[in-house]
């Protein structure tokens, strides 16, 4: 988890084709606009992500 917004990181090999960027770029888009992106894992459990943008004035 700690790697999980980092460029081309993976968390399984041999799950699909890409290229690993979704996270990565999710997470640069919403610093852009001034927000935050975060994940939180259980193991069994599944994981959570929150995008958190700032309200439009």
């Amino acid at each position: 988890m700690p790697h999980v917004f980092d460029r081309f990181q993976r968390a399984d090999e041999d799950r699909g084709r890409g290229h690993g960027l979704g996270l990565f770029i999710a997470a640069s888009l919403a610093k852009l606009h001034g927000g935050s992106l975060s994940a939180r894992s259980t193991l069994g459990e599944g994981s959570t992500f929150t995008l958190r943008l700032p309200r439009r004035n």
